[in-house]
């Protein structure tokens, strides 16, 4: 997998991935996009997102929606590093079983999603989720 990364002006860059696909870059704060590590953050809860829906949808489960919610908390010191992220998972549906989605949730973060598996060897990576019926 290849990417590319363009400076346009400021702090600003472009992000180019080897699908073609353009995101853009703050390094300032991200006052006008997301910083780089929010889209980190980002890239973690979709990662998880995917799998989990995917893994629901395997168990037969009437899922109608799905949203994590991100936490994380970054050490104080130079250079910034998240210490700790927090993925609470929302899971709607009809009849939605809480077993199904504890596992959906563990496998995520134990075995499928690649981003948690990359920086959980240095961010301690946590997850509860709750199920709403519709």
């Amino acid at each position: 997998m290849q990417a590319e990364v363009k400076w346009i002006g400021e702090e600003m860059f472009a992000g180019i991935s080897e699908s073609g696909h353009t995101i853009v870059l703050d390094a300032n704060s991200g006052t006008l996009a997301p910083s780089p590590l929010e889209n980190v953050l980002l890239s973690l809860g979709s990662c998880s997102s995917v799998d989990v829906v995917s893994i629901l949808k395997k168990a037969r489960q009437n899922i109608t929606g799905c949203k994590v919610q991100l936490s994380a908390t970054r050490v104080d010191t130079t250079p910034k590093l998240f210490s700790d992220i927090h993925l609470h998972f929302i899971i709607s549906g009809r009849d939605v079983q809480e077993k199904h989605v504890e596992r959906a949730v563990s496998l995520s973060a134990d075995k499928y999603c690649s981003v948690a598996l990359m920086l959980n060897k240095s961010v301690s990576i946590t997850h509860d989720f709750s199920i709403i019926s519709d």
